[in-house]
């Protein structure tokens, strides 16, 4: 038996859908995974749009993008996301060209100096029941007509059509987190795809506010269940490969229980336990 989890976020609620196994590794028993290229690649993106956003509108030119790319990039010297990477010098620049071209991208796709945010890497959380619900909206902003938007960048492919619906389920969750604490529901929700300046968009609906909380619930209710009864089924994909719960994964001929004595901890997660 696993202690229940009160709370879940897109990403959690994603990452049981795809295996249940692979979530109780990573969000039930917490073991840690390094990080990975893709992700902190995106993070550092994350983090220079972040600071542009922060300049006055007017400030905002594609100069000021790169500056604001580097200063994310000497925050992330010393990151445990960048460092355990372990990038030799050549990787680094490699590294930081493709982050800097990312951020060069954002400039084809729109104007930033045209963007009325009222909320950078903002915060929610919303209880539903005994479950409380939360995400972090990349930018939140006012169109012409005054209505909320909620923008969240990609730094990965864009979909095909066949899994762009599901590729939306992240932002529906965040328009119900801004109905559910700002009282107000977004007139549009976008995925904003860097590498290609595809932008993905719909307007939800009270229906679809209405759908996150039932969808989440159904899984939260799945969660608890596998929770109390120790039954975490492992579901097999292309993304099995790249698993760092490979080696302990029962669809592998792996046991689960010994993942947590032989998975090695950072030494400041090990010092603070």
């Amino acid at each position: 038996m696993f202690p229940v989890p009160n709370s879940l976020s897109p990403s959690r609620v994603q990452s049981f859908l795809s295996c249940p196994m692979a979530f109780r590794f990573a969000s039930i028993e917490k073991l840690p995974e390094p990080p990975s290229v893709h992700t902190t690649r995106g993070s550092l993106v994350h983090r220079a749009l972040e600071l542009l956003f922060m300049l006055e509108p007017s400030a905002r030119t594609n100069a000021a993008a790169q500056l604001s790319l580097d200063t994310a990039f000497a925050e992330y010297q010393t990151n445990a996301e960048y460092t355990e990477l372990g990038l030799t010098e050549a990787q680094s620049r490699v590294f930081f060209g493709e982050s800097s071209s990312l951020v060069d991208a954002y400039f084809a796709i729109e104007d930033p100096t045209s963007i009325r945010e009222i909320g950078l890497e903002l915060r929610l959380e919303a209880a539903v029941g005994g479950l409380t619900l939360r995400g972090i909206i990349d930018r939140l902003e006012l169109d012409a007509d005054g209505e909320l938007v909620v923008t969240d960048y990609k730094t990965g492919r864009a979909p095909s059509a066949k899994y762009e619906q599901s590729s939306l389920s992240g932002v529906h969750f965040y328009s119900f987190l801004c109905h559910a604490v700002l009282g107000r529901r977004p007139s549009k929700i976008r995925l904003m795809y860097l590498k290609s300046g595809d932008i993905i968009e719909l307007a939800p609906t009270e229906q679809s506010v209405r759908a996150v909380v039932t969808r989440t619930t159904a899984v939260w209710k799945a969660v608890e269940k596998a929770c109390l009864k120790n039954d975490f089924q492992p579901r097999t994909s292309g993304l099995c490969n790249s698993c760092t719960f490979k080696t302990w994964c029962p669809a592998f001929g792996g046991d689960p229980s010994k993942a947590a004595a032989e998975i090695p901890r950072p030494l400041a997660t090990v010092a603070a336990s």
